[in-house]
């Protein structure tokens, strides 16, 4: 096959007479083509990428054994051969470049109409495709639904530690693992809901799945706090079920910070309560806040004297 005559054809096809063009739509009448290569691929330590076309015949007259699909990469054309699993269906294992990460491409096929005892060469093609090679890549969410503060992993590969996990675009708290694994925190967010999970980073957004906030309960002992600066109190936070692996993170936050000092609350995996130091600072009269639980979130008033 001449490759440059066919390019430089599909160059001037816009400017060609009536023949050309009435040319390409016999083949679009006699052949439908539909590419079934992603837009995005997975880099794999070969450099070796699938193309992947079905050819389906649409009139009688087709000569099914005549059918020859070729993809066509910059200026190199590569035979295609039928799938052994589905008919119809033509792979060519491709060999990418070293240091290239986006291909260009299209489908020719040639074939044979019969009719009238006469047989005519015909051939399709299609636009030019465009595919990159991501080295991030997001296999799935470990779990997709959990309550306000559960840990989850995020299982992939080409993670970063600049990569954040986001509930409906907004981000989370995200712990890097591993280049093949990230945690996050389920959010304070409305529970009940389904939210769209992805990865943001300096390659660009994944998708992940969706996940559901599970609504949940928590207690807090003792309900109330009354403080004067550097007292401290023991406070008790328990929920309704044993926390996960990981543990579960209590985002515990106040409408008074320079009254209040108190660390991270995390209950233990497989306990239900934990217990932390609070401790007054300057004078103030707010509460404390969990969201997310209960009937949507729960305060704890909290009185911070002078003292005496």
């Amino acid at each position: 096959m001449d490759l440059k005559r066919f390019s430089f054809a599909r160059q001037i096809l816009p400017a060609t007479g009536a023949a050309v063009a009435m040319a390409f739509l016999a083949g679009c009448a006699t052949m439908s083509l539909t590419n079934l290569t992603p837009s995005s691929l997975p880099e794999n330590p070969s450099g070796i990428y699938t193309f992947t076309l079905r050819a389906t015949p649409k009139s009688v007259n087709v000569v099914v054994d005549t059918v020859a699909p070729h993809v066509v990469v910059g200026e190199q054309t590569h035979d295609m051969k039928k799938s052994d699993e589905i008919p119809g269906i033509y792979e060519f294992d491709y060999r990418l470049p070293p240091g290239q990460t986006s291909i260009g491409y299209y489908y020719l096929v040639n074939y044979q109409v019969t009719g009238n005892s006469v047989v005519d060469n015909r051939e399709a093609y299609t636009p030019v495709f465009h595919a990159s090679v991501v080295s991030r890549y997001v296999l799935s969410l470990e779990v997709n639904r959990g309550p306000v503060g559960a840990r989850i992993g995020v299982l992939g590969r080409g993670f970063t530690p600049q990569d954040l996990v986001g509930f409906d675009g907004t981000p989370v708290r995200t712990v890097y693992e591993s280049p093949t694994s990230l945690g996050f925190y389920v959010p304070a967010l409305t529970p009940g809901k389904a939210y769209r999970v992805t990865v943001s980073g300096a390659t660009g957004n994944s998708p992940v799945g969706t996940f559901k906030i599970d609504s949940s309960d928590v207690t807090v002992e003792p309900a109330a706090l009354t403080l004067t600066p550097g007292q401290k109190q023991s406070v008790t936070f328990t929920i309704s079920h044993a926390a996960p692996a990981g543990g579960l993170l209590l985002d515990v936050t106040t409408d008074i910070p320079e009254s209040v000092i108190m660390p991270e609350v995390v209950v233990p995996e497989g306990q239900m309560s934990a217990a932390v130091t609070v401790q007054g600072g300057k004078p103030g009269t707010g509460s404390l806040f969990l969201k997310g639980y209960g009937n949507g979130e729960v305060s704890v008033p909290v009185t911070v004297g002078t003292a005496h």
